[in-house]
């Protein structure tokens, strides 16, 4: 086993791959700095003045930032058609230089086009991105009609060293950021796993922090598995292996995760609530029934330190037999006659261990293709057949989301929104300063990227502003180390526009920071470099974050509230399809796309928690609805990961022996659909008369009432539980929501 385990590096590379997933962070940060960096090798040797290398490290940072498209083609369409954008706005920026109120005019009309633009897509984000940028590149430094042959030139070697980096330097297919990706997804589980061992093992002082720990990784290989989903479609060429790909990675998480909680119910008296996985803060479930030095408990120690490596080492020839007796005796946990003597809590988690094992076995078939079989058991042999037997494609159409128009539309809102609050920003930022006006413009617009509502565009400009201070205090430390030491100060600016791209997906705070340091490098480099000026950055970025903030409370307005109710009706809406579809299978109807419906519950429950932030930020001061929040999404939580669980079951139903359809399951499923929808009308509109129904379990719903009758027919006992908890799940929903429960019938 230490032979299998390898040394470090092994070590440091899964921690690599896990903390940023799919490496798109490092390709980012690498591939614009090594644009930056080609860009002034380049314009260095003929004497290329300060200004000017400037001017083409900006340009190349846009250039590269820019581009978002999957496609290498379509990322190279675009690259060619920001060129001719680029110089437009260059010259624009030079011949209204001079031209105080045309310039400002155009300046808002520029802006009002590229919020404008992203309804286009990708590319036209990005065009209207570059376009923006540029105009602003070329009132940074200056720009004049007699200099415009050499900035031309500059920009134009720019987007040279750009397209050189992203295409042969730093190259990034959509292929190889599926597969790193799915190399981030096995070290994410192996993490997981570690903090389940960590949870069965931790004291009464610890389990605390095991347990927050447990939870971080359930999120985490969450996020990973979504990452995933959206980009299948364009990192694989067969769309049924896109398919395979998806249930294996949507078995392996709900494996896993009910593993956690199964430990959670081991080391505890009573059955542990799965909403304890999702809710920061959750207490333990009292009753500590572990962690004993027992022969079982050491079994099961011994098994998830074993089910990690399983995660992380295939089972080949380079590695002998240990691996394949390791999963073999893993798999093996799925027959009850294999379990060891022990309480039934922990052998539960012994059936986990086995599930879980089956769920890694798929994950490494549909990732790896197929396995060397030489070595198995039959308990292996047996989950292989039904692996092969699950790979059928399902197919089912999509539904046309409605189209909204005119300000109606979230992009057309959004350009109006901040074109006023531009036009603020432009009056107030010259009043600071006729020279550097700009920098309330710039916050302004940045504000309002990927943002929906007025909250959401508060935090956003809170964290700039924070970033921006803590940077002009780097700045001045910065400016006082390089002194006018040109290359010095460049390389300082590549490291923090790397360490800006690094950090941007994890904290806008700390990429506002670094962007705060560059700038005052910049203005050392460009001898404008004095503490009022930095002074001035932070008087303009305030001002800037209040006429974002200003404009979106006044002009069209989105209320947080409001959107966040928009999403959470979105959200009951997946999560009745997808319970529905599954409970309609699970029943015995015809087979449907759950996968499809479980990443659309996915995805929209995504969009809910990040437009929650406004109101479980630690600063606001709404406690208590910050408290209630924070629990309506991790109970929504808890229902999507049962949901996605009734759908894998129902997933395994043409193939799986154990589990047969039950249509008696159809009439036991209609009382959680009818809640579902009864939130999500109270939802909508707070006069609804609809009310949440209680009543018996959803297993006391399926008793056959004969005394000799078998207790649940065909169906199976994890089935059932899922629905209860489902059914306990949204019933919970009813009182932070204020829904009103119907009494139940006598």
């Amino acid at each position: 086993m230490r032979v299998v385990t390898g040394g470090g590096r092994a070590r440091v590379r899964e921690f690599v791959v896990a903390s940023d997933p799919g490496l798109l962070r490092l390709t980012a940060g690498l591939r614009t700095v090594g644009a930056i960096a080609l860009t002034l090798a380049v314009l260095a040797p003929p004497g290329t003045d300060v200004r000017h290398l400037v001017a083409g490290a900006i340009a190349a940072m846009v250039a590269t930032f820019a581009v978002r498209d999957k496609e290498r083609a379509a990322q190279a369409g675009t690259l060619a058609l920001g060129l001719p954008v680029a110089l437009a706005a260059v010259t624009l920026g030079a011949l209204l230089g001079s031209h105080v109120v045309a310039g400002d005019l155009f300046f808002v009309a520029l802006i009002f086009c590229a919020v404008y633009g992203r309804r286009f897509g990708d590319r036209g984000t990005a065009l209207g991105l570059i376009g923006f940028q540029v105009y602003f590149l070329s009132l940074f430094v200056g720009a004049t009609v007699s200099g415009l042959p050499s900035l031309y030139g500059v920009i134009g070697v720019a987007f040279a060293s750009s397209a050189l980096v992203r295409f042969a330097l730093v190259p990034e297919t959509p292929a190889g950021t599926l597969e790193r990706l799915r190399s981030a997804f096995r070290a994410r589980l192996a993490q997981l796993v570690t903090a389940q061992l960590e949870l069965l093992d931790a004291g009464p002082e610890d389990v605390d922090k095991a347990l927050e720990h447990v939870r971080e990784g359930t999120a985490r290989l969450h996020d990973t598995a979504l990452m995933i989903q959206g980009r299948l479609e364009a990192g694989t060429a067969d769309e049924s292996v896109a398919r395979l790909v998806q249930r294996r990675v949507a078995d392996a998480e709900v494996a896993a995760e009910r593993l956690g909680l199964l430990l959670l119910t081991a080391r505890s008296a009573e059955r542990a609530d799965t909403l304890t996985l999702h809710l920061p803060g959750a207490p333990v479930p009292a009753g500590g029934l572990l962690p004993v030095r027992d022969k079982a408990t050491d079994m099961l120690r011994r098994d998830l330190e074993a089910l990690r490596l399983l995660v992380l080492r295939p089972v080949s020839a380079g590695h002998g037999t240990a691996l394949s007796h390791v999963r073999n005796r893993l798999l093996g946990y799925r027959d009850e006659e294999n379990l060891p003597v022990a309480p039934p809590a922990v052998q539960d988690v012994f059936r986990g261990v086995g599930e879980t094992a089956r769920a890694v076995l798929g994950l490494r078939v549909a990732l790896d293709g197929p396995q060397d079989e030489s070595d198995d058991s039959p308990a292996t042999a047996r989950s292989r057949e039904e692996l092969d037997a699950e790979d059928a494609a399902i197919d089912a159409g999509e539904e046309a989301a409605e189209e909204l128009t005119g300000l109606r539309r979230p992009t057309t809102r959004a350009a109006v929104q901040v074109a006023v609050g531009s036009s603020l920003a432009i009056v107030g930022g010259e009043l600071l300063s006729s020279q550097r006006w700009y920098w309330a413009v710039l916050t302004c617009w940045i504000v309002f990227i990927n943002t929906a509502s007025t909250g959401e565009i508060l935090v956003k400009g809170y964290r700039r502003l924070v970033g921006t201070v803590l940077g002009v205090v780097a700045g001045i430390g910065l400016a006082a180390l390089v002194g006018h030491h040109t290359w010095t100060a460049f390389a300082l600016v590549l490291v923090c526009v790397f360490l800006m791209f690094y950090t941007a997906p994890l904290s806008y705070t700390l990429m506002s920071f670094f962007v705060t340091a560059a700038l005052g490098l910049l203005y050392t480099l460009l001898h404008t470099y004095s503490f009022s000026v930095l002074v001035l950055r932070i008087e303009e970025t305030a001002l800037g974050a209040a006429c974002g903030v200003l404009a979106a409370a006044l002009v069209l307005p989105v209320r947080t509230d409001r959107r966040t109710n928009d999403l959470l009706v979105a959200v009951l809406d997946r999560l009745a399809d997808v319970t529905e579809t599954a409970v309609d299978q699970l029943s015995g109807g015809p087979p449907a796309d759950l996968l499809d419906q479980a990443r659309d519950l996915d995805q929209a429950l995504a969009d809910l928690r990040a437009a929650t932030q406004p109101l479980t930020h630690p600063v606001t001061p709404l406690r208590a609805r910050r408290d209630t929040a924070r629990y309506v999404v991790a109970l929504l939580e808890t229902c999507a990961y049962q949901a996605r669980a009734l759908a894998a079951t129902a997933e395994l139903l043409p193939t799986h022996p154990s589990i047969a359809a039950d249509p008696r399951l159809r009439g036991a499923g209609q009382r959680i659909l009818r809640n579902i929808r009864a939130i999500a009308a109270h939802v909508a509109d707070e006069h609804s008369t609809d009310e949440v129904r209680t009543g018996p379990s959803i297993a006391a719903l399926l008793e056959t009432g004969g005394p000799d009758a078998p207790r649940f027919g065909r169906v199976t006992d994890r089935v059932l539980r899922h629905l209860g908890r489902l059914d306990e799940g949204v019933v919970g929903l009813a009182r932070p929501l204020g829904v009103p429960l119907a009494r139940p019938a006598a």
